[in-house]
């Protein structure tokens, strides 16, 4: 940031600062969340289906997404921090309102896509872990979600997603025992291999609008005005000084969050890569359909931790997606409302978790297949990026939303880098699908 905070302030003391391992997993949160909800259903789906039809070749994009994700992220929640307003409140305070119609109306779009994506991929993992009827799983796992959302405490609710995160690891699980050659794989990660093809720019797009997602923006944003108001205290526009350690704990919160969302995503096409496309399994649609199709291959034991780290993720993943269309919906309308909020004093907020999860998981009753949807959702994310990181980094370069805290030239330049790959890979994909 430009100005950063003098020698003498000190800002408020959080629980749990200070030093050791117990003190820094307490101070994570909204990164480490937004993070691991980056690997949801959606992205299992993808990341499985790049495992399986292009082996190893598309790993270096990680690499290169990775430092593109924690700068954008960081913006995100600079932005929420630092101006103690989300990323639509902004945009209604400072920008035009057909920008800001425009920019919630593609979210909603995105989201409830991404929504029945997720939940139909819950269903069908849980109906092939204990047989049953899918849309009714998928639908029970929309209200479930609702219901916690509702009746939970923000705390205490954030707390629970915090805990969640641990079902990632049943890929590093499911990664240990699929035989990867470690050689050919870490060499894929600094070699690229390239394809001039229409489906490897598909797949490219895929990735960085799973790894770069809208959602997470307004999702990362939203959580640190949670944080700010849990905690009683003020913008750091109207607090400057207050600046130094509140910026350092969102940059090794977003840092810590980011490294775990990629190192899982890394495991999921690792895995895919030595199982189903080593055995000519190449094709896979649903993130469902590559749990099942790891059975033969790589035994019981994959099938299972693969089937039910798709539950897990997707128990995070749904609230964070319903919950960022409560942020952006409210912020646009002008009107209050959050996860800490009573469900009666907060009825447009609560009331947009409960449409837009229920609207994603029923779009299999309505005769939309939001399953075969997975790949295709993390597109759309990707094309729909771009213009909004173009706004995030106007607000967060603009004196009148962030005061003295404008973001410094290191950090835009990142920022603006994560920008142009995405408005590029966007640009490749209409170029090669015309």
């Amino acid at each position: 940031m430009n100005a950063g905070p003098e020698p003498e302030s000190v800002a408020p003391e959080r629980p749990g600062q200070g030093g050791g391992l117990g003190s820094f997993l307490r101070r994570l949160g909204p990164g480490l969340i937004t993070g691991a909800a980056d690997d949801d259903p959606s992205g299992i789906g993808t990341h499985s289906q790049v495992g399986a039809e292009f082996g190893y070749g598309l790993a270096w994009t990680f690499v290169l997404s990775f430092p593109l994700m924690v700068a954008i992220q960081e913006v995100s929640a600079e932005i929420g921090r630092v101006t103690g307003a989300g990323i639509a409140r902004n945009l209604r305070r400072h920008y035009p309102r057909p920008l800001l119609w425009s920019i919630v109306t593609l979210l909603l779009i995105a989201n409830i896509v991404n929504l029945g994506a997720d939940l139909s991929a819950m269903g069908a993992a849980f109906a092939l872990l204990v047989g049953g009827n899918i849309v009714f799983y998928t639908l029970a796992f929309g209200i479930l979600c609702v219901v916690l959302e509702v009746v939970l405490s923000y705390p205490r609710y954030a707390s629970i997603l915090k805990w969640t995160t641990l079902s990632l690891f049943t890929y590093v699980a499911v990664v240990a025992v699929a035989g990867v050659p470690w050689a050919r794989a870490l060499k894929s990660l600094l070699v690229p291999e390239i394809q001039w093809t229409s489906a490897y720019a598909t797949a490219l797009v895929a990735i960085l609008g799973t790894t770069i997602s809208p959602y997470l923006f307004f999702w990362q944003a939203g959580q640190e005005v949670e944080e700010q108001h849990r905690h009683h205290a003020k913008p750091l526009c109207i607090t400057p000084k207050d600046a130094g350690p509140e910026l350092a704990r969102i940059r090794m919160d977003t840092l810590t969050g980011m490294a775990f969302s990629s190192i899982v995503s890394l495991a999921i096409v690792f895995a895919t890569a030595a199982t189903l496309h080593a055995h000519g399994i190449r094709d896979i649609a649903t993130s469902a359909q590559a749990a099942e199709a790891l059975r033969p291959i790589a035994g019981q034991f994959a099938f299972a931790m693969f089937a039910l780290g798709i539950i897990g993720t997707g128990l995070l993943a749904v609230p964070v997606l319903a919950g960022s269309a409560a942020y952006a919906v409210t912020e646009m309308a002008g009107v209050a409302g959050s996860l800490d909020s009573k469900p009666l004093s907060a009825r447009l907020f609560y009331g947009t978790i409960a449409a837009t999860t229920l609207a994603g998981a029923s779009l299999n009753i309505v005769g939309i297949d939001p399953v075969r949807a997975l790949y295709w959702a993390a597109v759309v994310n990707g094309v729909l990026a771009a213009p909004l990181m173009l706004v995030m980094m106007l607000i967060v370069r603009n004196p009148r939303a962030m005061g003295r805290l404008t973001l410094s030239r290191r950090s835009a330049a990142l920022g603006w880098g994560a920008t142009i790959v995405m408005f590029v890979a966007t640009i490749i994909f209409f170029a090669s699908v015309v």
